[in-house]
């Protein structure tokens, strides 16, 4: 199924949904330790990237430095769809937070600040909204 392209539909269809839990950032320079279910990976030459919970990050000793809340964006977009990303980021830059943005097949996932996650939320639903 090809996902949607018309950014007007991408916004007001969008059903942000926040996960529970807090995920963080962090790297290793070869296989991945036992224990651990990335929701992201990207293989970086410096090594690869991981997202994992907190919990499991800590159980492995690995480091990190930015603790995140997990937003999916419901709407099936295509990857080749133009100016979700712009409008989203805008959106949380306005309200003075970060987001590190994860394309998916079917879905955007969004990952901010742990402590304004539901201020981010609160945000994006205003923007599905005003559509």
């Amino acid at each position: 199924m090809a996902g949607e392209n018309d950014l007007r539909k991408l916004l007001t269809g969008m059903r942000p949904e926040l996960h529970e839990g807090r995920y963080v950032f962090t790297t290793v320079p070869g296989p991945l330790p036992e224990g651990l279910t990335p929701v992201v990976t990207v293989a970086e030459q410096e090594g690869v990237t991981l997202v994992v919970r907190q919990e499991e990050a800590d159980r492995a000793g690995l480091a990190y430095d930015y603790v995140a809340g997990w937003i999916t964006l419901r709407v099936h977009s295509a990857l080749d769809a133009v100016g979700l990303t712009a409008a989203v980021s805008g959106e949380l830059a306005a309200a003075g937070l970060s987001c590190n943005v994860v394309a998916g097949y079917h879905h955007d996932h969004l990952f901010v600040p742990h402590e304004a996650a539901e201020e981010a939320l609160r945000h994006l639903t205003a923007l599905a909204g005003r559509g």
